[in-house]
């Protein structure tokens, strides 16, 4: 029997096994310390942008809101309030949460809608009008008011003028006296509507002089 060598067996005679290559060590990275300064002062940047622009979106304070409808003169407690977030804002003036101990226990001083936020001008210690005692509102022109500013507490009086084509009063004209309250511009008709405190035995005269347009207000001296 004859044995005739493979072409693998002629490669495996023949060709002697090639010596192991050598192992190269890994190619050294360059470093670039400005490079780096600069990826890092960049990622720092990015975070304090993040973080500003959060705050600037996200800036709320809790403050105070009526749970339901409050009328002028009942005593608040704590169940007719409720603590809410908004954004803050320097044109709203809204009573903190915080003071909430403050508000409960004093009267609100006009009507509190469902939902309204409460500020300064919401509560008052005592009822207005207080007992037996009146508020009448009175529209008045430019030509009826002093150029003097009015301010809560003024006194005045209201005067009875004559009516249109009437001559002067032959003695001493009609008054009233009363306790300013507060002030408002009329948006429709531009007329100074002045709130007056007067005693309730007054206060229907005075409504039905007032209503007639033939009155002035006089500023008196606040002086005891």
């Amino acid at each position: 029997m004859t044995y005739t060598p493979t072409r693998d067996d002629r490669a495996t005679d023949h060709e002697p096994n090639p010596a192991a290559r050598p192992l190269l060590p890994p190619p050294k990275l360059r470093r670039r310390p400005a490079l780096v300064a600069a990826a890092v002062l960049a990622i720092c940047l990015g975070a304090l942008l993040g973080a500003w622009a959060w705050t600037t979106t996200t800036s709320t304070q809790e403050v105070l809101a009526a749970r339901g409808t409050i009328p002028r003169g009942a005593v608040i407690s704590a169940d007719d309030l409720q603590r809410v977030r908004v954004n803050a804002d320097p044109a709203l003036t809204p009573v903190a949460a915080s003071a909430i101990d403050e508000v409960v226990g004093q009267r609100a001083a006009l009507d509190i809608a469902s939902g309204s936020l409460l500020t300064s001008d919401s509560t008052a210690t005592d009822v207005l009008p207080s007992e037996g005692m009146s508020v009448v509102g009175v529209a008045l022109t430019a030509a009826q008011v002093p150029g003097v500013q009015l301010q809560s507490g003024d006194r005045v009086r209201i005067v009875v003028t004559p009516a249109g084509g009437e001559g002067p009063p032959s003695g001493a004209p009609q008054t009233n006296e009363a306790d300013v309250v507060g002030t408002h511009v009329d948006d429709l008709t531009g007329a100074l509507v002045v709130d007056l405190l007067v005693p309730h035995a007054d206060a229907a005269v005075l409504a039905a002089r007032v209503a007639t347009g033939n009155v002035a207000l006089v500023l008196d001296s606040g002086a005891e």
